[in-house]
């Protein structure tokens, strides 16, 4: 199974060949930049298309906090999408409350854990919003 820094190794290497289809879903790379280091971040997240956009969801597994890729997001949102052989830059931006409700049935329709990883936690997990800007 792939996960972490291999699936994103093999992602690039393949150009999503290995590691887009995963455990019955899709998953693309986001790369945002620390906010503190300054340091390029790459992290395989499942994803949904919305339109011309891509939704991902800020889980973090039901943590209590937010996935550092989210905090980064929050000081930066320019981020660096890869879904399969396309690369492209991207605004991500929080989905507001009322275009959070479905976006979040069209995610959990295809990881349904995201409704467990909501019970586990009290902090409203994100939904958000990757709206290419080339």
């Amino acid at each position: 199974m792939l996960f972490g820094k291999e699936h994103v190794k093999r992602y690039r290497e393949t150009d999503g060949a290995e590691g887009h289809d995963w455990q019955g879903t899709t998953t693309l790379l986001l790369t945002t930049t620390g906010r503190r280091s300054g340091e390029e971040r790459t992290t395989p997240l499942i994803y949904q298309r919305n339109g011309d956009d891509h939704v991902i969801v800020a889980s973090n597994g039901g943590s209590d906090q937010p996935p550092a890729w989210y905090l980064n997001i929050e000081a930066d949102p320019e981020v660096k999408v890869q879904v399969k052989d396309d690369k492209f830059t991207a605004r991500a931006r929080t989905a507001t409350p009322e275009e959070k409700p479905a976006l979040w049935k069209k995610m959990t329709a295809v990881w349904p854990d995201y409704n467990n990883y909501q019970k586990k936690t009290d902090r409203d997990i994100p939904v958000l919003i990757l709206e290419r800007t080339s």
